[in-house]
């Protein structure tokens, strides 16, 4: 993994956190999934609900969607996946003491903090295109009015300046 725009691409927002799935973080780390949850049970202390948690069907269904998980049957998972956020994450640092783990460890954590500066960053202009929005929303209510008034002015004049009919009317007996 050569890039944090890499490991940025491996994190999900699941339950209103930000995680990564164990196997993500298993490849990265270049241990087997198995191992690395074999790894965080023997130290399950260490992990809290809110730093890791299994995955339901229904959310295992939606990021299979969204993402390409080998499907059971063909190398693929016989449970549910853990996800790690960015503590958990953190975590898994005093678990695999390896020197790979501490570099990607320390990559996967920058690109968390990138993250959530960038979102402070932005939330200035979020605001502010959120303002603009309502007052466009507002002010186009108030000149869809207007431009109702007009069409009803144009055509009543439409109306009131038609053409008559012009010419000889010649009844045929």
């Amino acid at each position: 993994m050569n890039s944090l725009i890499e490991v940025k691409n491996l994190i999900y927002e699941i339950r209103g956190y930000k995680v990564m799935l164990d196997s993500d973080l298993a490849e990265l780390y270049e241990v087997q999934t198995f191992r690395l949850n074999e790894a965080v049970k023997r130290n399950i202390e260490r992990f809290p609900s809110h730093y890791m948690f299994q995955l339901t069907k229904d959310e295992y269904k939606l990021l299979t969607s969204q993402i390409a998980i080998s499907k059971k049957g063909r190398g693929g998972r016989r449970t549910m996946p853990y996800v790690f956020t960015e503590q958990g994450v953190a975590m898994l640092s005093s678990v695999l003491n390896s020197a790979r783990a501490i570099q990607i460890n320390i990559k996967i954590i920058d690109t968390f903090v990138q993250m959530r500066q960038w979102a402070l960053d932005n939330k200035e202009l979020t605001k502010r295109v959120a303002d603009i929005e309502n007052y466009l929303m507002n002010y186009a209510k108030d000149n869809n009015k207007e431009i109702e008034k007009i069409y009803e002015a144009i055509d009543l004049l439409m109306d009131r300046t038609k053409p008559r009919k012009i010419g000889f009317n010649v009844d045929e007996k």
